[in-house]
């Protein structure tokens, strides 16, 4: 069990290291610009995809907020289960995310994808829906990229494909977009 856990411990840093800076470095100017803006931030994913996203959303809207002049709007598409199950059942998974743009979602806006493959069809068509009517489409995606990474304008790729371990990073991920506006004082003044 003790190599099991020290290789699992070094996969996990390997993934960790694979988080490209420069990349999280433009996700926060991009966030940066849509507080200044009062852009609206949804935010997605599936299983545990979404409960980072949960995550995100709280992180975000509440602890990031709470050191600003200014909040930032970021809402989990995930959290609204009547929604959720409405928009599955009358008309298929796979809209889940998208009707729900439909109805939010304006020209400028930020929607951030999580997914490990890339390639869960409500991820998918939620991104070339964002991409489509002008709003700016960030994935998180693991080793595999997936259709998402191909439709995002800004991509981080795990260079995993283990779920836990691009989970884990992408939370990670997660954590920096948020503790950049909680630690930082040049991004608390817009």
């Amino acid at each position: 069990m003790k190599d099991w856990i020290t290789n699992y411990v070094r996969a996990q840093k390997a993934a960790l290291d694979s988080i490209p800076v420069e990349a999280v470095e433009k996700l926060i100017g991009t966030l940066q610009q849509a507080l200044k803006e009062d852009r609206q931030i949804f935010v997605l994913g599936n299983g545990g995809s979404a409960a980072n996203s949960s995550h995100f959303a709280t992180d975000l809207g509440k602890g990031s907020s709470d050191k600003l002049n200014k909040r930032f709007r970021v809402l989990s598409l995930n959290d609204n289960v009547s929604w959720l199950t409405a928009l599955a059942n009358d008309y298929a998974y796979e809209d889940v995310f998208v009707r729900q743009l439909h109805n939010y979602a304006r020209p400028g806006d930020v929607v951030l994808a999580l997914s490990v493959t890339g390639n869960s069809p409500n991820v998918v068509k939620a991104v070339d829906w964002a991409v489509k009517n002008g709003l700016s489409a960030i994935a998180l995606v693991g080793g595999k990229r997936g259709r998402a990474a191909d439709l995002a304008q800004q991509v981080i790729v795990i260079d995993s494909e283990h779920y836990g371990r691009v989970e884990d990073a992408h939370m990670g991920i997660c954590h920096m977009l948020c503790y950049a506006f909680m630690e930082n004082s040049a991004l608390k003044v817009l």
